[in-house]
């Protein structure tokens, strides 16, 4: 596959739904990760990220009164447990750190789940585990073209520098909204600052149907963290 610069693939995409990257700063002294939502309900887009004292974040309504069906939008986007750091685009983040603290992996995690019980659409669950080396996990549980037969792929990389790969739920826009298809997209990670990552990220995302992101970089030397978090909703 081509590796892509990952503001022009963000700007193309008018509705990409909830992305995940992960991956390795250029300098290879940090593993990268990064998580963003998007909307196009009111209910979608009511809602923000907040840190959620157990490693990572959760998502929140902005708004509580106009929150009308919290089921498949509040979640625990990022956990983290024994120095690996997990993040998805739904409730399957616990479903993984139970199954990761009772000594099982991820994938085994995955087979008990599916996609989102949302018809027509049929949401992938999207998934992303990254190790203390920084070497990283991906996953997504689809549709079979539409239908509602589950399908599950996984997908393991070394962390390399400069490198980084993308996956998100949705193809592109429509109605119903077409699952993304194929392995996650390699994409260039061209900088070592984590307040760079974020601008390009967040500045290339549709202005209409943007919500919130989250980027981590994790100093693969000495374990430090530094977090961002950005909501449209302030």
């Amino acid at each position: 596959m081509e590796t892509v610069n990952i503001a022009k693939e963000l700007s193309s995409n008018e509705y990409p739904g909830r992305g995940i990257i992960l991956g390795k700063s250029p300098n290879g002294k940090n593993a990268v990760i990064s998580y963003f939502i998007m909307g196009r309900s009111e209910n979608s887009r009511n809602r923000i990220f907040e840190v959620n004292g157990r490693g990572g974040i959760r998502t929140k309504a902005f708004d509580e009164s106009k929150m009308t069906d919290p089921s498949l939008i509040i979640y625990n986007p990022v956990l983290k447990l024994d120095g690996k750091t997990i993040v998805t685009n739904g409730d399957q983040t616990d479903t993984i750190y139970d199954f990761m603290k009772d000594g099982h992996c991820y994938r085994h995690a995955l087979l008990t789940r599916e996609f989102e019980p949302d018809a027509p659409n049929y949401t992938p669950r999207i998934s992303g585990v990254v190790k203390p080396n920084g070497d990283y996990n991906m996953s997504i549980l689809k549709s079979n073209m539409g239908k509602p037969h589950c399908l599950r792929f996984f997908f393991e990389y070394p962390a390399e520098a400069g490198l980084g790969h993308f996956i998100h739920t949705y193809k592109c826009n429509g109605n119903p909204i077409p699952s993304f298809e194929g392995e996650p997209t390699p994409i260039l990670i061209e900088t070592n600052s984590i307040d760079e990552w974020t601008s390009l990220i967040w500045d290339n995302l549709n202005e209409d149907n943007k919500v919130s992101l989250f980027t981590r970089f994790i100093n693969l030397e000495t374990g430090e963290e530094k977090d961002r978090i950005i909501n449209k909703n302030v």
